[in-house]
């Protein structure tokens, strides 16, 4: 059983053509714009089995065929046996699988110093990841900001398991859309987007850069759960300030 905080039917924006989106309960990240910080509590979420999730997929899957299931959340590989098990029933049917992760749960390289019992557990890790990406079709990475301590300031963690998984994928040629939400006064930064276009340019897997513009439309769910929106003072960032954005990250790609 999973834990799961919503479905969404007809879903545009989580992947290619319309999509039956899976919203995962339960994100160890905290990122500062986060819009579902009601995802981030694994127990709040609602116990479902793959079958019951895929049963309400089939109810309109004549909208699904040039589209699919995307897995979103929270952070879906905070679950990832039950992630997997979705996935492999999905693909059993025939239905395009597409993963939104920030990548936070990726193990990163085993450092020389592990003790025997480390090393396990990192293959045991690995085999899990394996295992996922084998009936995953589409990988939609979410970078949130290219630099480490930067990000650690934004969302609580370092990035550098992240960047590992976008390695990872593209030595794995998986196909990867890449997601990085560009927020005045952080990441609306020149040199930032530069460093990220320049990163990019190193894999081989990135089919498509989606640049979004931070906007404070999650600020209501943080007031009725009583949580202090840390960017309440930050401007919402324009259509035209997006596309300026995108465009100093595709030169850097260059």
């Amino acid at each position: 059983m999973g834990k799961i905080h919503s479905l969404e039917t007809f879903g545009t924006v989580d992947g290619p053509g319309v999509r039956f989106v899976v919203f995962f309960q339960g994100c160890p990240m905290r990122c500062q714009y986060c819009h579902n910080p009601d995802t981030w509590h694994i127990e709040d979420g609602q116990e479902m089995g793959a079958e019951e999730i895929l049963s309400r997929f089939e109810r309109n899957k004549t909208f699904y065929k040039t589209g699919g299931i995307t897995a979103t959340g929270g952070e879906p590989m905070l679950q990832i046996d039950f992630l997997t098990e979705l996935f492999t029933k999905a693909k059993e049917r025939g239905i395009h699988t597409c993963l939104d992760t920030s990548g936070i749960m990726f193990p990163g390289e085993l450092p020389d110093c592990a003790d025997e019992a480390a090393a396990m557990g990192h293959k045991a890790r690995m085999e899990q990841i394996d295992a996922l990406l084998a009936v995953t079709d589409l990988v939609m990475l979410d970078i949130k900001h290219i630099e480490s301590a930067a990000h650690k300031v934004l969302t609580g963690h370092a990035n550098d398991n992240i960047l590992a998984f976008a390695r990872y994928l593209d030595a794995k040629k998986k196909p990867v859309w890449i997601r990085h939400v560009v927020v005045p006064g952080i990441t609306f930064d020149k040199d930032e987007l530069t460093v990220l276009g320049q990163f990019l340019k190193t894999l081989s897997n990135v089919e498509k850069l989606e640049v979004l513009p931070y906007h404070a439309l999650g600020k209501v769910k943080y007031d009725n759960l009583g949580i202090d929106y840390v960017l309440k003072d930050t401007p919402q960032l324009s259509k035209a300030q997006a596309k300026e954005a995108e465009q100093m990250i595709k030169e850097a790609m260059l």
